[in-house]
């Protein structure tokens, strides 16, 4: 079995829809490491973590939001990041999605003290590839990726330990994407497994071929789990939704094929907004998701009624 440290992100500062700093506690109040340890495996929650003061970092480009504040979680959750690594499989509990700025830094400085490729895994309706320079929202939880591959544009970041190679990095789910990021991406050895991919070919194929690589390469694997990969009808607790993401069963089949490949080896859960849930229903669900990724069968799901 597992030893799973949970690691709160009360992270707000990526966007500008107040809520996602409340992701935390609703993953615990949802039972999040009540379902782990019932699976079988132990849980460690390391409790919240708390970025240094802001420095007087500034942006040429006048759109940015909360750089600042935004550079000081990206420093705290890399060293959080790096320190679990150590112990056990991480999982960030956010958050909004700039908190991978951070966490995908920590587990790639832990990868390449291991000697191990890191690969990254992306379920999530946005491509997230902006950077400061581009980004025309300012909003920077749409950079993490852009960030992660080593691409200029971060003026006032630390270096991006080792940064991950495109060929290392599969988008799953994508289906908003910005013609700056479009752009950006064509350069890279991306994999994009948009909505049409997977309606064309289905979960499977596609998923099993990346794992495949990550396999073959003895790599170590981040998944980063947006709650908008999944469609907004069944996960309304987001403030980025966008329709057609992935349906129950779908979200489902990719859980239980990245528990049965044994690959992963960190995760992060973001932009969950309690705010704008529905009884619970989201953060319940992101529940249920872990559960699968980390072993529950079927035929083992608890029928709920909400």
């Amino acid at each position: 079995m597992t030893h799973c440290i949970l690691i709160g992100a009360p992270l707000d500062d990526g966007q500008r829809r107040a809520g996602c700093l409340m992701g935390p506690a609703a993953y615990r109040v949802a039972g999040l490491a009540q379902t782990l340890t019932e699976l079988g495996h132990s849980v460690q929650d390391r409790g919240d973590v708390v970025p240094d003061t802001p420095g007087t970092e500034t942006s040429q480009n006048p759109a940015v939001h909360r750089l600042p504040q935004v550079i000081a979680w990206t420093r705290a959750l890399s060293a959080a990041a790096e320190s679990a690594m150590q112990a056990g499989l991480p999982i960030f509990m956010g958050g909004d999605h700039a908190l991978s700025l951070g966490t995908v830094a920590g587990v790639a400085a832990h990868a390449q003290r291991a000697g191990r490729p890191l690969f990254v895994i992306w379920l999530d309706a946005h491509s997230d590839f902006h950077t400061v320079d581009s980004t025309s929202s300012g909003n920077l939880h749409g950079t993490p990726m852009a960030y992660a591959s080593g691409q200029p544009g971060f003026a006032g970041f630390p270096p991006f330990p080792a940064p991950v190679p495109g060929e290392n990095i599969c988008m799953f789910g994508i289906r908003s994407v910005d013609p700056a990021e479009h752009a950006a991406m064509q350069d890279t050895e991306i994999t994009v497994n948009d909505m049409r991919v997977l309606d064309e070919q289905g979960i499977s194929l596609p998923l099993r071929a990346f794992l495949d690589r990550v396999r073959a390469a003895g790599g170590m694997l981040h998944v980063s789990l947006d709650v908008d990969f999944l469609d907004p009808s069944i996960a309304p607790a987001v403030g980025t939704t966008v329709p057609g993401g992935a349906t129950f069963r779908e979200a489902h089949l990719v859980m239980e094929l990245l528990h049965e490949s044994g690959l992963v080896t960190s995760l992060d859960l973001v932009e969950l907004n309690p705010f704008l849930d529905e009884r619970g229903r989201t953060a319940k669900l992101m529940v249920d998701l872990v559960a699968s990724l980390m072993g529950r069968k079927v035929f083992d799901r608890p029928t709920r009624s909400y």
